[in-house]
């Protein structure tokens, strides 16, 4: 393996690890109405596990309201189930055709705890891409040592996956910094 090429799979990880923690911290409720409370939740289809996001449409008409509009309607029983296992703290109702999620505020306890998530999601995110690092650095400590590589391109490449740490680890700094931010906003 080139170096050129560690570097350029070292930076498609470290994307993927960034994704994750998007995806992870979109999860986490901040007091706001939004898709990605629930779409990533698993509903009992027919014996199937499915996402909650192929078996209906999920839209938000007010900062308190998620609105499901499941295709076929007799999944609605086990869409409130999924609902209220979740540890999501939502209310739901149904009028037969489509179900309403109801968000209540956050106590300002609540608030805090969440923050202490987040803040631990971000901590495993920054080892995840130092992780990576890591792994890289050893492929081109194993390519110098094995003459592969010259010395003067290790430390280039070790520089470069360096720099992808760096940058990934402030993206994570700032999804961090605007999901406190967002939990702590009031409705």
């Amino acid at each position: 393996m080139i170096a050129k090429e560690i570097v350029q799979q070292t930076e498609a990880n470290m994307k993927k690890a960034l994704e994750s923690a998007r995806r992870e911290f979109s999860e986490v409720r901040t007091g706001r109405a939004h898709p990605g409370l629930i779409e990533g939740m698993h509903v009992d289809y027919f014996g199937t596990s499915t996402l909650l996001k192929q078996l209906a449409s999920i839209s938000v008409p007010d900062p308190r309201t998620v609105l499901i509009q499941p295709w076929d309607i007799s999944v609605i029983p086990e869409l409130e189930k999924t609902i209220t296992n979740s540890n999501l703290g939502a209310t739901s109702t149904n009028d037969g055709k489509v179900v309403r999620l109801s968000i209540p505020l956050l106590s300002e306890e609540r608030r805090e705890e969440l923050k202490k998530v987040v803040k631990d999601m971000a901590e495993k995110s920054r080892i995840s891409l130092r992780t990576i690092r890591r792994e890289a650095n050893d492929k081109i400590k194993k390519m110098e040592s094995d003459k592969t590589i010259p010395e003067d391109e290790g430390f280039k490449v070790h520089d470069a996956i360096q720099k992808l740490t760096d940058k990934y680890i402030v993206e994570i700094d700032r999804l961090l910094e605007e999901k406190s931010k967002a939990l702590m906003e009031r409705g």
